[in-house]
């Protein structure tokens, strides 16, 4: 059970008040990142948690990505298309396929489109989000906003 942190308790770094947060809750949006590029999650999640308003956790190998995701409990999964293993759209599938992921809205992220390409497109691929690498922390932060169910956070 969730309660209000009183303003000299040390945060967790989950449920302490902050931009972006719910006011129901004051909890932060859990984002799940699954990418293979180490380096990239790496600077994402950091910069990501830096806002104040996320708990991020990553994975970077596909075939565990299922049982991070269960454990974790996201509210969003950006998840990178190509990875050795299983890829993004079958990794996507496998998600949707789980009862408790199933309406967890996903974001693909993608080095093979241009960001010309997710204009035109208006953002879709399959009808689901996604985004060109590299991105940038406003375009993250912004898909994030556009993306994130406000009843799950």
């Amino acid at each position: 059970m969730l309660r209000k942190q009183e303003h000299n308790e040390p945060s967790d770094g989950l449920y302490s008040a902050g931009a972006g947060t719910s006011p129901h809750t004051n909890r932060r949006a859990k984002i799940l990142i699954i990418d293979d590029e180490v380096g990239s999650t790496r600077l994402l999640k950091l910069n990501l948690e830096q806002t104040g308003r996320f708990a991020v956790r990553t994975e970077n190998i596909s075939a565990a990505a299922l049982a991070a995701a269960i454990d974790f409990v996201p509210d969003l999964i950006l998840l990178d298309v190509i990875m050795p293993g299983i890829d993004g759209g079958e990794l996507a599938r496998i998600l949707r396929a789980d009862a408790r992921l199933a309406a967890t809205p996903i974001v693909f992220l993608t080095a093979v489109a241009t960001k010309t390409e997710v204009q035109n497109s208006g953002g879709d691929i399959g009808g689901m989000p996604f985004l060109a690498k590299p991105a940038g922390l406003a375009e993250v932060l912004e898909c994030l906003d556009q993306n994130l169910k406000m009843d799950h956070v």
